[in-house]
């Protein structure tokens, strides 16, 4: 408790010195509007590569996720920023990797009790902060005249902390704040924040037909408050009342199809339970987070042909609007496939023939389905094999926007002046939405102290460090990554290490251990 309190009152500190305050438009919004395009970012959660049709799935159905792919572009070496939730999305968030955000774990911040019903919960609850002083992408979105809206997982800093979304360039929040809270889809309360309503912070919306039934056991199949679909309506509901004329900026991060396997038992699910016969069942793990659940694999596959429906309904309003044409929808996920809750990715192949899965830097942990759709810009059935990572999503965006030397431009001086560089890691990839020539990136990075790997992509090669030990990989002969020639190219090996120890600053939070 005491550490809590401490990280809380120091963080909070550094309020004051938000950099959101310093960011003003320099041309007036209202000229620029309409020549700025809307951007909807959907991210799912632990879809693996291989989970989508349009990606090669032969057993869930995602006919309006490959319809975004018929109309737009696939990329087939798109990463994630972290093979876990909260540092991948620190990535995106930062235009950071991993070697240099903040945030490079799934670190808690739990904090007291309270009531709820039958239940108790935690009376404060969240993963690791943002670091307040460098910018993130909806205060970007924000000082360039965009509406903002986020409805879905945060994970980017515990309630009350310098990092909620009422503090960075949020308009409108629903959703979880803490994600260990985001693996019940019947949870006890959900998180919301609406500046046009007048809140001054974010704060708790209690579900009041959840609370009256126990969180764990038999009862909690009585729970009917579905979080899943609270999410998603309201994020229709706040695409409904955009308007041409005033750009807006979504992400939507929903948690499907994450464990925990449960969901309405509708049409969806039972469509799946016909088509898997002798499903398996998963018994729950006594004393952690999940449930029991019966036929795991219809459950799975429902969650993501739901998530499906969502991004079919999206695409349904945004045309009914006439905002289809000048609106950027990107489909990706947050990282490669779980095996929580009951969860079988081997039974769908789903890592699209890449080794690993979530929390791993082998290729199936960080590889990750990324879509995009822009009718005014990107052709229709368009595949591309240019290498991006999360952290090129910031760029893109300035990029699209017109903000040059954008690194400069939101440096923060309140790092720079320390001596320390505000990073800016990304590369933009507009010019390849625009079928123009691409700068590549020399190399990727990743690094995850809970399993303690780092990996560098640099063309072809590929570094995998665990526990400090290198192994390479040439990906171009080897993508499932079984053969380690690390023994027949020294100084490849050397090169790459080098990388490591040019991009990887520390962390006094997160710790991993460097190639020699």
């Amino acid at each position: 408790m005491s550490y809590f309190c401490g990280v809380h009152i120091f963080i909070y500190m550094t309020t004051r010195l938000k950099i959101a305050t310093l960011l003003l438009p320099l041309t007036p919004m209202a000229m620029q509007a309409a020549q700025k395009p809307n951007i909807l970012f959907i991210l799912c959660d632990d879809m693996g590569y291989g989970d989508l049709a349009c990606y090669g799935q032969r057993y869930i159905e995602t006919p309006n996720i490959d319809r975004l792919a018929q109309e737009g572009m696939r990329f087939t070496q798109a990463y994630a920023g972290s093979p876990v939730s909260a540092p991948s999305r620190a990535s995106l968030m930062t235009g950071q990797h991993c070697g240099h955000t903040e945030v490079r774990g799934n670190r808690e911040y739990w904090s007291g009790s309270i009531q709820y019903g039958k239940n108790t919960d935690y009376a404060v609850a969240g993963q690791h902060p943002y670091d307040p002083d460098h910018i993130i992408l909806p205060e970007i979105m924000k000082a360039n005249g965009y509406t903002t809206g986020m409805f879905g997982k945060w994970a980017g800093g515990y309630e009350g902390s310098a990092s909620t979304p009422d503090k960075r360039g949020v308009d409108e929040y629903y959703g979880y704040i803490c994600q260990f809270q985001a693996h019940l889809y019947y949870p006890n309360f959900l998180n919301e924040y609406n500046r046009n309503a007048g809140d001054t912070a974010v704060r708790r919306v209690v579900l009041q037909q959840n609370i009256e039934h126990d969180m764990y056991g038999d009862d909690y199949k009585n729970r009917r408050q579905y979080a899943a679909d609270m999410i998603h309506q309201k994020a229709l509901d706040w695409i409904d009342r955009q308007e041409a004329g005033r750009p807006f900026f979504g992400l939507l991060t929903y948690t499907l199809p994450h464990a925990e396997l449960v969901q309405p038992d509708d049409s969806i699910v039972e469509h799946y339970i016909r088509k898997f016969t002798n499903d398996k069942n998963f018994a729950g793990s006594k004393g952690s987070r999940y449930n029991p659940t019966m036929h795991v694999h219809a459950q799975f596959a429902a969650m993501i042909t739901r998530l499906d429906t969502y991004v079919g309904q999206i695409m349904q309003k945004l045309k009914e609007k006439g905002l289809d044409k000048n609106t950027i929808v990107i489909f990706t996920s947050d990282n490669g496939p779980h095996e929580e809750g009951g969860a079988d990715p081997q039974f769908f192949g789903r890592d699209g023939k890449l080794r690993g899965l979530k929390r791993q830097c082998y290729e199936g942990g960080i590889r990750i389905p990324f879509i995009v759709h822009w009718p005014e810009v990107v052709k229709a059935g368009t595949t591309n094999d240019h290498q991006l990572a999360f952290y090129d999503v910031m760029p893109t965006f300035c990029d699209i926007l017109g903000i040059k030397n954008y690194a400069r431009k939101y440096a923060n001086p309140n790092i720079t002046q320390s001596g320390k560089p505000d990073y800016f890691d990304g590369l933009s990839f507009y010019p390849t939405l625009r079928g123009k020539r691409q700068k590549k990136h020399d190399h990727l990075y990743w690094e995850f102290s809970e399993t303690n790997q780092i990996a560098v992509r640099k063309g072809d090669w590929k570094l995998l460090v665990k526990g400090g030990k290198p192994m390479l990989f040439n990906l171009k002969d080897d993508l499932h990554e079984d053969h380690d020639i690390a023994a027949n190219h020294p100084d490849i090996v050397k090169q790459l290490i080098d990388i490591v120890k040019e991009e990887h600053t520390e962390s006094p939070y997160f710790k991993v251990t460097l190639p020699k």
